[in-house]
């Protein structure tokens, strides 16, 4: 049976905007409002997701990944995804949910979750390797 064509979320210029701007502000409330002004924008909550865990703080990046990446999840169904399919990471729209599922990878690892580390570690490779070998090299 040939694979699904690639699903391309939709740009946001809106979010991205605030997100480029919450980038040069720097501050964990600037990335906030953008989660906050912006709910359904993945990026905003992976930017959240791994600041967080870069500070060591995996409670909240789970919580930040895993929101993002169900808000991504409901974004990739409207766009026509049917639960399986390529979501290249060569397409900028699908960075945010594919870098949520990275860090939610990485969190449940760190908080002993290996069953949904090792599940998310597998969605990602399957959505794209290239996005799985991406984020690994950073």
């Amino acid at each position: 049976m040939p694979e699904p064509p690639a699903t391309l979320l939709p740009a946001d210029a809106e979010a991205d905007a605030a997100l480029s701007a919450a980038e040069q502000a720097g501050s964990d409330e600037a990335f906030a409002e953008v989660a906050a002004r912006f709910p359904t924008y993945s990026a905003g909550w992976a930017a959240l997701a791994a600041r967080a865990f870069a500070e060591d703080q995996v409670v909240p990046a789970y919580a930040y990944a895993r929101t993002g990446y169900h808000r991504g999840l409901d974004q990739l169904r409207r766009s026509g995804w049917k639960g399986h399919g390529p979501v290249p990471w060569s397409h900028e729209p699908n960075r945010g949910f594919l870098r949520c599922l990275y860090v939610l990878s990485r969190a449940a690892d760190a908080i002993g979750e290996a069953d949904e580390a090792a599940r998310c570690a597998q969605f990602l490779r399957d959505c794209d390797p290239a996005a799985a070998d991406a984020l690994a090299s950073n």
